[in-house]
């Protein structure tokens, strides 16, 4: 039976139906008696039953212990409620058909109540079946009626609570004095289980939270008010020792007073952890003498991290877990722990902007933001004071220190000292804040005043496009690691380039032209490395080359053989070309340079000679190019043309002991040389007309111009020291084979040499320099010496000898004078010129009529690709195309085209 229950007792109503047949099966000898007597029976005897109940369980409360109010309650016998039903014979007499379920009227709104007395029991039948009691079907549901059986407590609730109490005042005496518990905590716990199902949980939590604070009051704060004259990281450290003390404390007192937290504490919103919590704050850390002290021993340790005098690392991190665990590091410690940071790094970024170096202080404001930052991960400092700090860092290190970081003076020396680490960090620096753009001028400044530098030092112009290399590798490699690729410091280095590599001015290197002298130097350097192959790059250049191209494959094991490297310093090079804006400067260099070597044989790779007029030809286009392959074919057409000659001559059965090979040039295509007039030895003439003849007879209407300066020859000489073959030009073969049919030991004057050469004096010595005055001498020059003089003689010299039996000698035709160089740059100057006059011309041809701003605008544009005059030479064409009567001036500064 539940604790709680009681007696429930329904009556319900049956059909008339159901009645009779049950009527119909008792027989009429069995009746039971009236229903007043049956019912009073039943009454007597339920009253008898509890009274007998009660006295039993008195008895037996009386004989055992002392109980809580909370024991069992008094519960019935299930054996006994069988005992208001039982009969006795005399009340079990037959009753009259007629009354055997016939109830009384004033029943029908009545309720039943069982624990009242009936007027009489039911009677049973002798087969043990109590017999229906007289029902109305039509009175419907009767009121039920619970009474609660549940008895008065034996023990007073009150007396209760004070004694559970004084036993758990001693256990949390015991608790504090860090005492033995002589109680069991089962019992104890028992006991606040019992107070709060009585409802004195409220009184229990008011007595456990006035014993607490007095104890944190006394015990625990007292203790650390007489430290109040220690520094603050000792009485910081106090302050995390009765932390612990009260932590351990709480856990026992947890375990006594759980009942209370669960289902008394968490329902009104709050806990036992958080009531200990905030006694501690309230009596402790609000205090005026030990709070702020705390607060300033916290910071105290940040200080000495900050200068490597940290030596218990453990201290700062249980301090943090306090400003934790008691809700004050957001609005106590970190608004005084930023407030304290932003002090230190104003007062450290002013000393160290004003004593160090522009190095040192990125380098050393990197290594402070790491520090800080690093300090809030390793301590568990909370995201927004990482934030905040890292806000304070940014604004003072680098906002505040922004034309600092940006000195023109500073960034040149990084960038003149290549100092690639330090720019990026550099960069880093100035990204966090979005000012990495401030870095362009001081870049662009430095780049321009270099290049400008390196394009006009008349001194070392062969240098010139080595510089320009490497100095653009220096960048490349600056802007992709330092500058972290950034497009705006990217176009910056491109536009600068382009920008110095232009400029011109009128000077002895350029023959007081416009020219750009960039692009003579480009076409210089390709020449050089197209002759010379892998072993004309320079050392700096070609590991440079090397290490990129490793860079961009990802693989260190490469191997790069020599046309491979040639076509990287071509890549190179066809960059700096793209910067020029006057092609046609290169574009002559180039050509005549081309031309040498493909009629002297000295191009050290025919496949990097096509790949260089490939790379032109995308670059600039096929009308760029078209001379320069005009130039290949004709080699191509020539060297079939030999072939088929000489194959005529053997079928005709003429021989000669002179191989000649000749080079049909197209005058279109090629350089224009000039006529040198020279006396050809007369076997070698007989050669030349033979061909001249075959030549002619093949193709009529052409005209062969021979250009002896540009041959070369291949001749045997026998030495008294040993037989050579000498690889010498065509001057310098015909002055040796003056030498045949001259005696050993007798002279031929310088006269004689020119007389029997027909060569022009500059011609003769130039050709005389280099058989007797340079380091292999074939000839010998009386009197010794550098110059050659009218007066000086020549003799055979019987006493050459070289460890190789095929020998160049020195021929100075394949070197660029002066007076050549010279004539290109006019010949480029006028053909700049008259391109000036025509794109004029066809401006107006198609404007009609404009000003003069726009026509020099259009002028410009119109001629960037070939080469831009200056503003008062493109005036000046302008006034010739007057002059000639192609255009004519208006008012207001107008031009008009003449039809």
């Amino acid at each position: 039976m539940p604790r709680s229950g009681g007696l429930v007792t329904a009556t319900g109503s049956e059909d008339r139906a159901a009645s009779a047949d049950r009527k119909r099966k008792l027989p009429a000898a069995r009746q039971p008696a009236s229903t007043d007597s049956v019912s009073g029976a039943k009454q007597q005897t339920i009253s008898e039953l509890f009274s007998a109940s009660q006295q039993k369980q008195v008895d037996r409360d009386t004989k055992g212990p002392a109980s809580s109010p909370t024991s069992k309650r008094i519960r019935l016998d299930p054996t006994a409620t069988a005992a208001p039903f039982a009969t006795t014979p005399s009340e079990t007499a037959p009753l009259p058909r007629e009354n055997m379920y016939s109830f009384p009227a004033n029943n029908r709104n009545n309720p039943v109540d069982l624990t009242g007395s009936a007027t009489s029991p039911p009677a049973r039948r002798p087969n043990g079946f109590r017999a229906k009691p007289n029902f109305n079907p039509h009175a419907g549901a009767k009121k039920l009626v619970v009474k609660n059986l549940r008895t008065t407590p034996r023990t007073d609730p009150r007396e209760y609570l004070n004694q559970t109490w004084e036993r758990l005042d001693k256990a949390l005496t015991a608790i504090f004095n860090n005492e033995e518990i002589s109680f069991s905590l089962e019992e104890l716990y028992k006991g606040v289980e019992n107070c709060c199902r009585q409802g004195h949980a409220a009184e229990l939590s008011i007595l456990l939270k006035d014993k607490c604070s007095s104890y944190v009051r006394s015990g625990l704060k007292e203790p650390l008010l007489e430290r109040t004259g220690a520094t603050n990281v000792d009485l910081l450290r106090a302050v995390l020792a009765a932390w612990a003390t009260w932590n351990r404390q709480l856990k026992t007192i947890h375990w006594i007073f759980c009942y209370l937290d669960r289902s008394y504490l968490l329902q009104k919103g709050r806990s036992l952890q958080e009531i200990a919590v905030d006694l501690f704050r309230t009596n402790i850390l609000n205090d005026p003498k030990l709070g702020s002290r705390t607060i300033e021993g916290a910071c105290d340790l940040i200080h000495c991290d900050r200068m490597d005098d940290l030596q218990d690392q453990s201290t700062f991190r249980d301090t943090i877990k306090l400003f934790h665990d008691l809700s004050i590091y957001t609005s106590v410690f970190e608004p005084h722990m930023l407030h304290e940071s932003q002090t230190f790094i104003i007062n450290w970024s002013r000393e160290a902007s004003a004593e160090k170096s522009l190095a040192d202080y990125v380098h050393s404001s990197v290594q402070l933001m790491n520090r800080e930052l690093s300090r809030c991960e390793h301590y568990g400092l909370d995201s927004t004071t990482r934030r905040d700090l890292l806000t304070l860092l940014e604004t003072y290190l680098i906002q505040q220190q922004a034309d600092r970081l940006v000195n023109q003076d500073d960034i040149a020396d990084f960038l003149e000292d290549n100092a690639v680490n330090d720019l990026e960090q550099l960069y880093t620096l100035l990204e966090r804040r979005q000012l990495v753009l401030r870095l362009r001028e001081p870049f662009v400044k430095w780049i321009d005043d270099t290049g400008t530098a390196i394009v006009f030092d008349d001194k070392e112009q062969d240098q010139m496009v080595i510089k320009l290399l490497a100095l653009k590798r220096q960048l490349d490699t600056i802007w992709r690691i330092s500058f972290h690729r950034n497009t705006e410091l990217g176009h910056a280095l491109r536009e600068t380039f382009e920008t110095f590599i232009n400029k011109t001015k009128k000077g002895a290197a350029t023959w007081n032209t416009d020219n750009s002298k960039p692009g003579e130097m480009i076409a210089k350097y390709v020449d050089m490395l197209l002759r010379g192959g892998a072993k004309a790059i320079p050392a700096q250049l070609s590991k440079s080359a090397i290490k990129t191209v490793a860079a961009d494959d990802d693989d260190d094991d490469v191997a790069f053989d020599e046309d491979s490297e040639i076509n990287a310093q071509l890549d190179q090079v066809l960059d700096l070309f793209r910067f020029v804006h006057g092609k046609a400067v290169f574009e002559a260099f180039y050509k005549k340079d081309l031309a040498r070597r493909l009629l002297m044989g000295r191009s050290a790779s025919a496949d990097a000679e096509r790949s260089m007029l490939a790379r032109l030809k995308t670059e600039c286009g096929a009308g760029f190019t078209q001379n320069l392959e005009q130039m290949f074919k004709d080699i191509e057409l020539a060297r079939e043309e030999v072939s088929s000659y000489k194959m005529l001559m053997a079928d005709r059965g003429e021989t000669s002991t002179l191989d000649l090979s000749v080079n049909i040039l197209s005058a279109a295509a090629w350089p224009t040389y000039p006529d040198v007039p020279v006396q050809i030895p007369q076997e070698i003439k007989s050669a030349i007309d033979r061909f001249d003849q075959h030549y002619k007879s093949k193709h009529r209407g052409r005209k062969l111009d021979w250009k002896h300066a540009l041959a070369h020859c291949q001749l045997k000489a026998n030495f008294p020291k040993g037989n050579k073959e000498i690889v010498v030009s065509s001057f310098q073969a015909i002055v040796l084979l003056l030498f045949n049919n001259v005696p050993a030991g007798e002279h031929l004057s310088y006269e004689t040499i020119k007389a029997e050469t027909g060569l022009p004096d500059r011609e003769i010595i130039r050709t005389l320099q280099s058989l007797a005055c340079a380091k292999l001498r074939p000839l010998t020059k009386h009197p010794k010496g550098k110059d050659i003089a009218p007066t000086d003689a020549f003799t055979f010299n019987t006493a050459f000898t070289h460890e190789k039996y095929r020998v160049k000698i020195n021929q100075v035709q394949l070197k660029e004078t002066k007076e050549e160089n010279k004539e290109t740059h006019e010949r480029v100057a006028a053909d700049r010129n008259f391109e000036t006059q025509a794109a004029i011309v066809r401006i107006m041809k198609s404007r009609k009529l404009i000003s003069h701003a726009e026509l020099v605008a259009e002028v410009i544009g119109a001629t960037r690709s070939r080469g831009v005059l200056g503003v008062p030479d493109i005036k000046r064409n302008i006034d010739r195309l007057v002059d000639k009567d192609y255009m004519e001036r208006e008012e207001g500064n107008m031009y008009s085209y003449v039809a």
